[in-house]
C-alpha cells in the first residue's frame, strides 16, 4: 500500500483492514518503520499474533478480555479487566517483550501497540487504579492524558505509548509540535500513530441522528512534505512519520479520544518535542487558568485482575 502522497498519512476505519484486524500498521507500509498498531472488535471471541521480533501493549477499548501468552518457552494467562470504552477512564493493560506470542480472547475492541525491538523486557501488568493521569494544559487546551506505556512509568526498549481525553470544544495536541529530528537533550525522532474514538460528550442527551467527529492537523517540517486536515470518527487512524502535527479539536457536543503509539531510531527510549515557533507563545496564556472542571474522566470501578498463572 503506498503513502507517495503528501496527503496519504489518513486512513478511515477498515481502509487497512487485514488479516482479521478491523486495522494493521506496520512496515508493509510505505515508508513506516518503527510503530504498529492492530484493533480488532471481538464478539466472544479470539485473535492470534505469532511470535515476533516487536514489543506489544495490550490495550482493551471496550470490554474485557483475557490474554494468553508465551515468554521463553513458558505459558501465562492475565485477565483485563478493561472498561465500558475509552471515557470511562484508565484501563488495565498489558505489555508483551519482544518474542511474545498471544491469543486475545473477549468480547469488545482492543487495540496492540507495537514496536519492533531487540532487547527484552519483563512482561508488565499495570492495573487500571496505578494508570499515571495527567491533566494537561488550560482552559480549552485541558486534556486528560493517561501515560501507562510512557518512559519513567513502564520499563520497555522503543516503545511509547499513552491515550488522551479532550473534552467537547476543546483542543489537544497543542501547541503543533514536532519530534522528527534527533537532537540530544532538545527533541526526538520518533514515528507516531494515532488511533481515534468520538461519543457524544457526557451529560448530554442526543438524537440517534448524532454523528460524533473531531479534527486532526499536520503539515510539513524541514524533515519532510505532509499534509493531514482530516475530520476523524471511530476507527481513523492517523500516522505522522515527520512534521508538526496539531491540533486535535474536539467539536461542540463530542468528546475525542486518541491513543498515541510512538517508537523510533534513536538509542535513548525518550519523548521530546519542539513547538512550532509561531504558535509556542500560547502556553504561556494557560497561566493563571484553571484545568477544565469537567476533567478528569472517571472511571467506572474495576475489579482488580488477578496476577498472571504460569501453566
Amino acid at each position: 500500500m503506498g503513502t507517495a502522497s503528501t496527503t496519504g498519512w489518513f486512513f478511515s476505519r477498515g481502509q487497512l483492514k487485514r488479516d482479521g484486524w478491523e486495522s494493521v500498521v506496520d512496515s508493509s507500509l510505505d515508508g513506516w518503520t518503527y510503530t504498529g498498531i492492530r484493533i480488532a472488535e471481538l464478539d466472544d471471541a479470539a485473535a492470534q499474533l505469532p511470535t515476533e521480533s516487536v514489543e506489544r501493549i495490550v490495550v482493551p477499548l471496550s470490554g474485557s478480555f483475557r490474554i494468553d501468552y508465551t515468554v521463553d518457552g513458558a505459558q501465562y494467562s492475565q485477565k483485563l479487566a478493561g472498561r465500558a470504552s475509552v471515557f470511562h477512564g484508565p484501563t488495565d493493560v498489558l505489555y508483551l517483550p519482544t518474542g511474545a506470542g498471544l491469543t486475545v480472547t473477549g468480547t469488545g475492541r482492543v487495540a496492540v501497540a507495537e514496536a519492533p525491538s531487540t532487547t527484552t523486557f519483563p512482561a508488565a501488568y499495570i492495573p487500571a487504579d496505578v494508570v499515571p493521569v495527567e491533566l494537561r494544559g488550560a482552559g480549552r487546551s485541558s486534556r486528560q492524558v493517561h501515560n501507562f506505556g510512557t518512559p519513567g512509568n513502564l520499563d520497555a526498549d522503543r516503545l511509547i505509548v499513552c491515550e488522551v481525553l479532550t473534552p467537547a470544544e476543546n483542543w489537544s495536541s497543542y501547541p503543533p509540535h514536532k519530534h522528527d529530528e534527533e537532537i540530544p537533550g532538545q527533541e526526538s525522532q520518533l514515528e507516531e500513530i494515532y488511533y481515534f474514538e468520538t461519543a457524544v460528550t457526557r451529560g448530554v442527551t442526543a438524537p440517534a441522528s448524532a454523528a460524533p467527529f473531531g479534527y486532526m492537523r499536520t503539515y510539513a517540517s524541514e524533515a519532510g512534505p505532509i499534509d493531514t486536515l482530516a475530520e476523524v470518527h471511530t476507527g481513523d487512524i492517523a500516522l505522522v512519520p515527520h512534521g508538526w502535527h496539531g491540533p486535535c479539536v474536539a467539536a461542540p457536543g463530542y468528546d475525542l479520544y486518541y491513543l498515541n503509539v510512538m517508537a523510533g531510531p534513536g538509542a535513548e527510549r525518550i519523548w521530546q518535542i519542539s513547538d512550532d515557533p509561531a504558535h509556542t507563545w500560547v502556553r504561556d496564556t494557560w497561566t493563571g487558568q484553571a484545568i477544565d472542571p469537567r476533567l478528569p474522566f472517571v472511571p467506572d470501578p474495576i475489579p482488580a485482575a488477578p496476577e498472571r498463572t504460569a501453566s
